[in-house]
């Protein structure tokens, strides 16, 4: 049996206007990420049939270099917030989440960072 109230049993547990954050980062993600795949989606059917010249010259367009990172970096951030939600609802270890959830972000940027290099490298010629 404790003496302590609630709110002192809650002290120090974390605020409850953290997650806002969370949530407006994942919205913004998403309203971004429609605009994105739209234009991907249409940049992609009209590369079809289109020969190699033809994409590297569109690679090396400076407006499909950056439309592409923003769609990589988006993709990726939405996706680690995603996967945490996940985590924080299903898993019942705190220890098991926590290491999931750095090992989710961890490969979430390796990828974000490969996948950045590889359309810069291209967008050079290489």
């Amino acid at each position: 049996m404790s003496l302590r109230t609630p709110l002192a049993r809650a002290r120090g547990l974390g605020s409850a206007k953290e997650g806002v954050h969370h949530w407006w980062m994942q919205r913004l993600t998403a309203l971004a990420l429609v605009p994105l795949v739209l234009w991907f989606a249409a940049s992609v059917v009209g590369l079809i049939g289109a020969d190699h010249a033809a994409i590297v010259a569109w690679l090396q367009s400076p407006l499909a270099v950056v439309l592409l990172i923003a769609l990589i970096v988006a993709t990726f951030y939405h996706a680690a917030l995603g996967m945490q939600v996940i985590y924080e609802d299903y898993v019942g270890s705190h220890g098991v989440r926590i290491l999931i959830d750095v090992a989710t972000k961890f490969l979430c940027f390796v990828l974000a960072v490969a996948s950045v290099y590889s359309v810069i490298k291209l967008s050079f010629g290489g």
